[in-house]
């Protein structure tokens, strides 16, 4: 049984575009990773499949159960994380998972402890007095502490330091261990490489290629700019593997786009005189660009 199918799937706002013609496929116990641009129709698949709003045209199913007709118990197989929290202000942390707990007639005391001391919340806090870092890792306990077999994120690591985003990437990897199937929506490439098996890449609402992570790590790009002492009209070397060279307006600013061996490409700066260099992750709209330019060539 597939974790997560979607045929066709619509959505439009009168005649503005949210998705258009999503078809994906999520096995069971994947780490499944869902990238673009802000903007992109990550949030609005989501919502879709979580019933928030309804298709427009097309299907999708979780677990076999249909999104629209099956939607009460397919929330109580999941946990979810949305991109914006919002809490009952009024509330306690402990109160709020004691709630969160009786909608599935369990006691959670002793998974909530253990998510608790991972991700250091004070259960005595006022909701409203959390920074959005602290309500995030709240949301994330939230959405953990039944231990559901489906958990949808959505731009969950924003607000999160960097100190506990890697543990809860390395959170993650232990659910899924353990069987729990992941939906990981992001606009950070690098973060969605850490964790995820294959990634969806979408962009205007259509989804533009399904692939396997590690062949999305064998691209390994960089996005290199060079800031030069002299004014030069051109780049002054070119290797395999540098694509959308651009020099700037005032002829001592290069930057293009690298993909290959970064000892070959640091060598080359050994005959230039350099004021400054930049070496780094490229943003997704960056790769898109790349993409498209590299697929309109062939």
């Amino acid at each position: 049984m597939k974790a997560i199918e979607i045929i066709g799937l619509n959505k439009y706002y009168g005649k503005s575009r949210g998705i258009e013609n999503v078809n994906l496929s999520i096995a069971e116990g994947e780490i499944f990773g869902f990238i673009g641009p802000n903007g992109a129709g990550k949030s609005t698949t989501i919502r879709t499949l979580l019933n928030f709003i309804h298709p427009t045209s097309g299907k999708a199913k979780i677990f076999g159960l249909d999104i629209v007709n099956d939607t009460k118990e397919i929330k109580k197989l999941i946990g979810y994380v949305p991109s914006e929290i919002s809490f009952y202000d009024d509330m306690k942390v402990k109160e709020l998972f004691k709630y969160s707990a009786q909608f599935y007639g369990q006691n959670f005391s002793e998974r909530i402890d253990q998510l608790v001391e991972i991700f250091e919340v004070d259960l005595n806090r006022n909701l409203a007095d959390l920074s959005f870092g602290n309500k995030k890792k709240v949301a994330i306990i939230q959405a953990l502490l039944h231990q559901p077999k489906l958990l949808i994120l959505d731009e969950p690591t924003s607000g999160l330091d960097p100190l506990m985003q890697s543990k809860f990437f390395e959170l993650l990897q232990k659910e899924n261990q353990l069987g729990m199937t992941i939906f990981f929506s992001s606009h950070i490439l690098n973060e969605v490489q850490k964790v995820c098996h294959r990634v969806a890449i979408i962009k205007d609402g259509e989804i533009i290629e399904v692939e396997e992570i590690e062949k999305l790590r064998k691209r390994n790009y960089k996005k290199v700019t060079l800031e030069l002492l002299k004014k030069q009209q051109e780049v002054p070397f070119q290797i395999a593997g540098m694509t959308n060279i651009s020099v700037h307006s005032d002829n001592t600013l290069i930057s293009f786009m690298f993909q290959g061996n970064i000892n070959e490409l640091t060598q080359q700066f050994a005959d230039i005189q350099l004021k400054n260099l930049w070496l780094e992750e490229p943003t997704l709209e960056e790769i898109f660009m790349h993409y498209y330019e590299q697929e309109g060539a062939k």
